[in-house]
């Protein structure tokens, strides 16, 4: 009954502004209200990446649940993974409001949000306190005034070690300045260096450590993608996320708030954000997983990102149109679209076009 309340609800929270209807979902969530998925996940969409057991590819992107409130509650929903954050070591408030806007006519949504968070420290509190109901990402990223950069996710990466299942250095939001720059091949190197090193220290004699993995944007460069395709490689990172939202603002965009400044993302992003997973797997060999995010909606845009070398893809935007019931639509279409095409399991269509 709760989940019919909140997807009743959905027209209403659209008469609040953007950041308030987020806020509102996000209490909702905390007391119950979204419900829990009818049906279980498709026992062909059970897949294994970094000896992590997924009982379905499609996660929760970083950005919904930036202070990990409600972790176990999108688990609930059906996504076979969430990821918490982004968290910065110190709280900050990010960039004023308004910073989020509905670009209905083109099913995107452009955010500036820039890092705000409550910190580490409750954010690390709610990780550990959390049931162990699913698999949880924590993503990491730095504080607007820090200058060295690789310091804060260094903090982030030791904090939160020890209570996710995965970590992430986001290097890619456009709403921090310089952070992008951080895609660099040096910067990159060195950065990668860095958390890998603290991950080590902070969990020394563990054998299976939580994988460590970079979140690179779409607006990257045919040089830049090359640069980071072999810095992984050769660094012993466990895999990337790609991508992240794009700066740009293609032609095709209606909405009065397309000028916005800030991460286009959602439907606009698809072409995009496919492109760039078939070429970061390509120039990888599929030696590296890959989670795909961008511009998915529907379980025909999560197969078509798993073949093109997405070993498990991630949505965010998708929520602010399809509501809570969308994630068992999309798990139910992926599970359809990889019998039609004769695929036993996830792994066996993972970069099928490249074949």
């Amino acid at each position: 009954m709760s989940g019919l309340v909140m997807r009743a609800a959905m027209p209403v929270l659209r008469l609040f502004s953007p950041e308030t209807a987020h806020g509102i979902a996000i209490r909702a969530l905390k007391l119950g209200l979204a419900g829990h998925s009818a049906a279980d996940s498709p026992p062909a969409l059970a897949t294994r990446v970094w000896n992590l057991d997924f009982k379905n590819p499609v996660g929760l992107a970083a950005g919904f649940d930036k202070d990990a409130d409600v972790m176990a509650p999108m688990l609930e929903l059906g996504f076979g993974f969430v990821e918490a954050g982004t968290v910065t070591p110190l709280p900050q408030p990010g960039n004023p409001q308004p910073r989020l806007f509905r670009l209905y006519e083109d099913a995107a949504v452009i955010n500036r949000f820039g890092f705000n968070s409550q910190g580490l420290a409750p954010f690390v509190e709610k990780l550990k306190a959390r049931r162990r109901n699913g698999i949880v990402g924590a993503n990491v990223g730095k504080n607007k005034l820090t200058e060295d950069a690789a310091a804060d996710y260094v903090k982030g990466i030791e904090a939160v070690c020890h209570h996710a299942d995965y970590l992430v250095c986001n290097v890619s939001s456009p709403n921090t300045p310089g952070l992008r720059s951080l895609q660099a091949r040096e910067q990159i190197a060195a950065l990668i260096g860095r958390v890998l090193e603290a991950r080590a220290r902070a969990m020394p004699g563990v054998r299976n450590l939580p994988p460590l993995l970079a979140k690179v944007g779409p607006d990257l460069t045919a040089q830049e993608r090359q640069d980071i395709a072999e810095v992984a490689l050769e660094s012993g990172i466990d895999g990337l996320i790609v991508g992240n939202t794009t700066i740009d603002r293609p032609a095709s965009l209606r909405s009065v708030h397309a000028p916005e400044t800030g991460g286009l993302s959602g439907a606009p992003l698809k072409a995009k954000a496919q492109a760039c997973i078939a070429d970061m797997y390509r120039l990888t060999g599929g030696r590296l997983p890959i989670i795909g995010c961008g511009g998915i909606a529907t379980g025909a845009d999560a197969y078509a990102r798993i073949r093109a070398g997405a070993s498990l893809v991630q949505l965010y935007s998708a929520l602010v149109y399809g509501g809570p019931g969308l994630v068992a639509d999309i798990t139910r279409e992926l599970a359809a679209c990889l019998q039609s095409a004769g695929f036993r399991s996830v792994a066996d269509a993972v970069g099928a076009d490249h074949r």
